[in-house]
């Protein structure tokens, strides 16, 4: 995917494009970091919040992705890094996670004892955008190490080693689902440190964009029953009849990838959407929607043109 040809057709603004080339300009990348840079598989589309996020990050900002799920909010996250050239660390923050799991800790190296580099520390030696996925499932432990890191002072101490200061390209991008299990509230002195975006749902005129642009041979009437079942499913989630396990656009795409392999649609259904809900009478719930937009023998033939 030529990201910047993407971009350009949706509208975003020339002139922040042109800042980015220059941010890329003025950062370059050793060839360590060069490999971790994204080469992203899908665009996220709607405009405004791809320009809201990325005059963000222009401005020296720390970014907070918060919405409901399905919201492409990690797919933005490597979009960004991928159009501003920045190697990426992922950190998922389950509650397992601790401050020596954030930024490093002992270790023996050739009978030495040494300092091993967490993602945090390497993410803002070299430059990267840090992906803190699920933001809001790590306990407090763990995000207060991220006080200094993320605020004007820009530095992590290392405590018996040395002081770290984050190059000038690195930028921290969190990402935070609404009523997951697990979650918490997060505390003020944190948020403070981001600017928020809040993540729409996705519409159906980008859902058919991403539709088209992930699978160019979709016939049009099945991107069209497509779109209104996730809106259908949507709607059920958002009234309580079922919970989001199968409120999930990965499995949409991942089932259109099966019948695309051959897979008969009602089996890459199942398997991508319907199997979600484990409990029964929610699954039913869940089939009888999807069966009501798609058939369940239709073949690749029948799909693809």
């Amino acid at each position: 995917m030529d990201i910047w040809k993407e971009l350009q057709d949706e509208g975003v603004d020339a002139g922040l494009l042109e800042e980015i080339r220059r941010f890329r300009a003025a950062h370059p990348l050793t060839e360590e970091a060069a490999a971790r840079v994204p080469a992203p598989r899908y665009l996220y589309y709607g405009r405004e919040i791809w320009e809201s996020a990325a005059a963000a990050l222009l401005c020296g900002q720390h970014v907070l992705l918060a919405g409901p799920k399905a919201t492409g909010k990690n797919v933005l996250a490597e979009n960004l890094a991928s159009v501003f050239g920045r190697p990426v660390w992922d950190v998922s923050m389950y509650v397992n996670v601790d401050a020596a799991a954030l930024i490093g800790a002992d270790t023996l190296k050739d009978g030495q004892v040494v300092f091993r580099e967490g993602p945090i520390c390497s993410c803002a030696r070299q430059g990267g955008f840090g992906v803190l996925d699920e933001v809001n499932m790590a306990k407090n432990e763990a995000l207060a190490v991220l006080h200094a890191t993320l605020d004007h002072r820009r530095v992590i101490d290392v405590p018996g080693y040395q002081r770290i200061e984050l190059d000038d390209a690195t930028r921290f991008i969190g990402t935070m689902n609404y009523g997951y299990a697990g979650t918490r509230e997060l505390n003020e002195a944190l948020v403070s440190r981001f600017v928020v975006v809040d993540m729409p749902v996705i519409s159906d005129e980008n859902l058919q964009k991403l539709l088209r642009r992930s699978f160019p041979t979709l016939k049009q009437e099945w991107a069209v029953q497509l779109t209104q079942l996730f809106r259908d499913l949507r709607q059920k989630c958002d009234s309580g009849e079922i919970s989001t396990k199968a409120l999930d656009l990965r499995g949409l795409l991942s089932a259109l990838h099966l019948v695309e392999r051959g897979i008969p649609s009602g089996r890459a259904l199942e398997m991508g959407i319907i199997n979600k809900a484990f409990e029964p009478f929610e699954r039913q719930l869940v089939a009888d929607a999807v069966w009501a937009r798609l058939p369940k023998d239709a073949g690749r033939d029948a799909l693809f043109g």
